[in-house]
Formats: structure tokens, C-alpha cells, sequence
């Protein structure tokens, strides 16, 4: 279809200053940071209203036009670009806080709202909110991190960030709008029960079942007082074991852990390949929080002992918590931690401008096989090996995710990467562990080892829901022949 009768199609809907038709727009939208092959889309859609997003799915609808939905571009692996062309709508500027329920503690919100737009306005709600914030930059869509099931800083407590929606409002290729949870009959929409829960029907399905106009989620209180610390580990393995053992504690807000290349990076070396033998391998990172200053002690306590106890029983080379405030003041690099949202720009900043991670959820049990196997394949095609392992929802389930940073403009780096990723995500999967804000590429290596009866469901549901494929087509691969 020619950019023309594209135009003519979508001014029914979208005024013509919102309807993006030039090539370096196009370009623009055409990649992500990842080793992912660019997609160009044919036209950039910028929605503001629920008004607009209806007409235009009606009219994709009757002529068979891709649409892709976009806010920040920050989710890696494809999943915001338009691989069958089709209409980018980007969502940016649709961004309204619709309403914050304090007493009942739920937010309800539209897809551009960022995480530091939410954040601003909470802080100065009595008493005090907050949501689990990722590590990702400011702009990120809270709705983008929700619906790919992505994590927080208290993801530790309250899991994957899909849980925290309570209800959703979703447009149908059909045109049809439905609402899910509480939000289908009260105008609180304070939960996802007790009616059946199709809000997860749209919640890690890459925006292959619908266009998402309205999101209930949770808020959380936010106490007076907080504390942040770093401990110094020596030893990956025990590392793992310290993380497990304080995520039973049901104490702390956030434990992750960073490996040894990351603290290089914040000191600006673009690809650490060798570490010294007195370097920390792990950096863990603890925030706590409470009501009074004997509440924080006693957190901090628990950790001490925690780290005392490993220290007897395995001879573990740990060191003490260091207080977050005393080392920024030595080492300032590391106030990128002090406060969320914030900017990664040792991560996103990078010669090249390539950013990857194969980022997984698996069963905390097998961290250490799945980290040492990583580490050598990561070794094997050249690249430091950038681990983030956290554990969520009290230690039933953890986070290891293996990132690299690369040379977009590299064709033979490219190509690493892919061959490094491919290799990383058969390797969880021998471990159990399944890749969460599943990337396009990985999708046919989980198809492939995925119960038949699942898959088969999927495709039952999907077909349901956008029989003719134009929601995000081409993610999930929902719409072609299954695998034999």
C-alpha cells in the first residue's frame, strides 16, 4: 500500500501532524539496540486517545495493516519493530494518569505513562506510595514493563511486574473492548479476582491479543526511612548462596547482584576482559527500608549474621556491608544505584551503541550451573561476562541475565552477538530457566521444547482474538504453521 493511501487511511482517525511518513523518521523506528535485523514500518502513528486507538485498530483492521504498539524502544529484541511493515503507534504521548486511589492503593494509567512521571507525582501523596521501579531508564513505559512481565526494585516481595496489574482495558482487533478483573464490574478495579482472570491473556504475549488502553496496578506503601548497602563477595558461588539465604528472610525490599565487569563499566572501560584477582567477583546490592531506625537495624543485623554464618560454614570470602552513602563518597560512580528510576548510561552509552541480554526467570537452585556455563560461553565469543542475578518473590524464583554490549555497526559483531544468544538461551533452557520479554529470535528455540498441548492452546487463543494477524505480527509466531 503507498505511503499516500496510508495517509488518506489513517486522517480519519489521526490528525496529519501525527501521521509520520519521511525516511529518517521511518529509519529511525526501523531498529533497536540489539543484533535484531531492522524492520522498517511503513508509516509512525503518534496516538493520544483511547478515540484515536479504536479508529485506527478498525482501520488496520479492514485493510489488513500490521500494527505494532511502541512507547520508549527500550525493550530489546525486536519486539517494537514492524518485521511485515505495517503501522508503528507510538504511544508516547498518550500518557494520562487517570486516576490514583490512595486509599486503596491502585493506579490507573495509559500507556506512556514513564516511571519517572508516576514517581514525581507520588511523592507528594500523603501517606506515601511508590511501584517497583526497573533498572532501565526513566522514560520507560510502566504499562511496556508491566505487559512483558518484566521486574522491579521490590520484585523481591511481589514478583514479576505482571502481577502487580489488577486490571486492564484492552482493544480487540475486532474493534471489541473488553476490561479484565475488578475492572469489568467495579469502578475500583481493586484486583485480578474473584472472576476468571483473563487479564493473562494479554500480560507476556507482546502485544499479539490486543492494544492495551488502560492499566490498573498496584501501588505499594513507602516507608520513611531506607537503607542501601553494598557487599563485596568473592566468590560467585557464595554469592548464590548468601542471596538465597536472605530472600527466605522476607526482610529486605531488593538483593541483586552484579558481576565484577559491571563495576568497571561504571568507571568507563567499554569492555573489561580481565579482572584482577583481589577484585570482587560480585557486588550485591541490599535495599531495605522501614519506620524507624531500630526497624533499619535490625535488617542490617540480619544481614551481618547472614554473612557471618556463611563465613563459618563454607570459609566464604565476603566482606562487611558497606552503607551506599559511604561509598559514594568514595566512589561516585555508584550513584546510579541510589535512587530509582535512573539513568544506565554505562550500559546504554556504549562505543557502538549495541546493548543484548538474554534476560531469563528459573528456579534459584540451579544459579550456579547456569551462571558458570554462561560465563564460558560469554567467554568463548569475547565478551566480559555482565551478570545480573536477583532473586523475586521471596526466593521461589530468580533472575539471571546475561548482557552484552557491542558495535552495531560491526556486521561480524552483530553476528557474534547472535551466535552468543542463541548458545545462552539453549543453555538456560537445558536448566529450566525461560526467557522472560521473550525476544523474536528466541521464540522458535522455546517453541521447539515447549509442551505441544501449550502451544497448541496459544495458537487456539491467539486465533480467537486477532484471527486475521495484525496485532504485532510476527512475535510469539502464533500465526504460522505449527512446528512439526
Amino acid at each position: 500500500m503507498s505511503a499516500t493511501h496510508l495517509k488518506v487511511l489513517f486522517e480519519q482517525a489521526v490528525p496529519p501532524d501525527r501521521l509520520l511518513l519521511d525516511e529518517r523518521t521511518l529509519a529511525a523506528y526501523a531498529r533497536d539496540m540489539t543484533e535484531h535485523p531492522p524492520g522498517r514500518p511503513d508509516i509512525v502513528i503518534q496516538l493520544t486517545t483511547f478515540d484515536e486507538a479504536k479508529a485506527v485498530v478498525g482501520i488496520a483492521r479492514d485493510n489488513g495493516i500490521p500494527l505494532i504498539p511502541r512507547v520508549a524502544g527500550t525493550n530489546l529484541g525486536g519486539l517494537s519493530l514492524a518485521p511485515r511493515g505495517g503501522a508503528i503507534l507510538d504511544l508516547t504521548g498518550w500518557k494520562k494518569i487517570i486516576n490514583i486511589n490512595e486509599v486503596d492503593m491502585i493506579a490507573i494509567i495509559e500507556p506512556g505513562v514513564t516511571f519517572r512521571q508516576l514517581v514525581d507525582v507520588l511523592q507528594h501523596k500523603a501517606p506515601p506510595l511508590t511501584i517497583g521501579i526497573p533498572l532501565s531508564p526513566p522514560h520507560t513505559s510502566i504499562m511496556a514493563n508491566c505487559l512483558l512481565d518484566g521486574l522491579g526494585n521490590r520484585s523481591l516481595v511481589h514478583g514479576a511486574m505482571g502481577q502487580w496489574i489488577t486490571g486492564l482495558e484492552v482493544i480487540l482487533a475486532s474493534g471489541q473492548v473488553v476490561r479484565t478483573g475488578a475492572f469489568a464490574l467495579s469502578d475500583v478495579p481493586f484486583s485480578r479476582s474473584p472472576l476468571p482472570d483473563l487479564t493473562g491473556l494479554f500480560v507476556s504475549w507482546q502485544g499479539t491479543t490486543g492494544l492495551v488502553s488502560k492499566m490498573a496496578v498496584e501501588l505499594k506503601p513507602r516507608l520513611p526511612l531506607r537503607k542501601q548497602v553494598f557487599i563485596l563477595t568473592y566468590d560467585r558461588h557464595a554469592t548464590y548462596e548468601l542471596m538465597r539465604r536472605l530472600a527466605r528472610q522476607n526482610l529486605f525490599d531488593d538483593i541483586a547482584g552484579l558481576s565484577w565487569p559491571t563495576g568497571k563499566m561504571l568507571y568507563g572501560v567499554a569492555k573489561p576482559l580481565w579482572k584482577d584477582p583481589d577484585e570482587p567477583e560480585f557486588f550485591t546490592y541490599i535495599d531495605m527500608s522501614g519506620s524507624s531506625e531500630a526497624e533499619l537495624q535490625v535488617k542490617e543485623t540480619a544481614v551481618c549474621r547472614a554473612i557471618d554464618t556463611l563465613k563459618k560454614e563454607q570459609d566464604a570470602a565476603i566482606e562487611d556491608p558497606l552503607d551506599l552513602r559511604t561509598l559514594c563518597a568514595v566512589a561516585p560512580e555508584f550513584e546510579t544505584f541510589a535512587e530509582f528510576p535512573t539513568d544506565l548510561d554505562f550500559l546504554t552509552k556504549t562505543p557502538g551503541g549495541g546493548l543484548s541480554w538474554v534476560g531469563t526467570y528459573g528456579p534459584m537452585s540451579r544459579f550456579d550451573m547456569a551462571a558458570d556455563e554462561g560465563i564460558g560461553i560469554m567467554a568463548r565469543h569475547g565478551f566480559p561476562p555482565v551478570i545480573v542475578s536477583r532473586p523475586m518473590k521471596g526466593g521461589h524464583f530468580g533472575v539471571l541475565r546475561f548482557i552484552e554490549t557491542f558495535n552495531r555497526e560491526d556486521a561480524a559483531e552483530v553476528e557474534n552477538v547472535r551466535q552468543c544468544n542463541r548458545a545462552l538461551t539453549d543453555m538456560v533452557l537445558d536448566h529450566g530457566f525461560i526467557p522472560y520479554k521473550t525476544p523474536a529470535w528466541s521464540v522458535d528455540r522455546l517453541l521447539g521444547r515447549m509442551h505441544p498441548g501449550t502451544h497448541a492452546l496459544m495458537r487456539q487463543i491467539h486465533h480467537v482474538l486477532d484471527p486475521t494477524s495484525i496485532m504485532n505480527p510476527g512475535h510469539w509466531r502464533l500465526d504460522v504453521e505449527e512446528p512439526k
